[in-house]
């Protein structure tokens, strides 16, 4: 019995340490400071703007964004589709993986990209809302 307890205590530790990133589905998606919509706005986000989620409350969501802010949010603008935010002040994106690969194009600061394919090795494919695809060193963005 003892060793239950301990081997579903580790299971639950580790699974509080999985992060779960989502993305906003629409633009003028209101943050909230609480869970209500007669708590006080802080501000609205983009479509395709990644949050971690932390918890799910009825039809609420308490998330983290990439500044680290946790904030409430209706849980219905939220979709599975992953996304990452560039947090560096330009962003590489290279045609493929590696510092010595062709440009494929720059991504400013908090331009939101659907990720593809999360790399082994630093980097991770991303694709602009445009088409353009690439890879980028996965230290410039925030959302995994």
């Amino acid at each position: 019995m003892k060793n239950a307890v301990i081997f579903l205590a580790a299971l639950l530790a580790n699974a509080s340490f999985a992060a779960e990133f989502k993305s906003v589905t629409d633009s003028g998606t209101i943050m909230y400071d609480a869970p209500s919509p007669k708590a006080k706005k802080l501000f609205v986000v983009s479509k395709d703007y990644p949050v971690e989620v932390m918890v799910m409350v009825d039809a609420w969501a308490k998330v983290r964004d990439a500044s680290g802010d946790l904030l409430w949010m209706e849980k219905k603008f939220l979709s599975d589709r992953r996304t990452v935010v560039v947090t560096a002040p330009m962003a590489d994106v290279r045609q493929s993986s590696g510092e010595q690969a062709p440009l494929a194009f720059k991504a400013q600061q908090g331009v939101a990209l659907e990720l593809s394919e999360m790399g082994t090795d630093g980097w991770a494919r991303v694709r602009h809302r445009d088409g353009q695809s690439g890879f980028l060193r996965i230290k410039d963005v925030w959302g995994l």
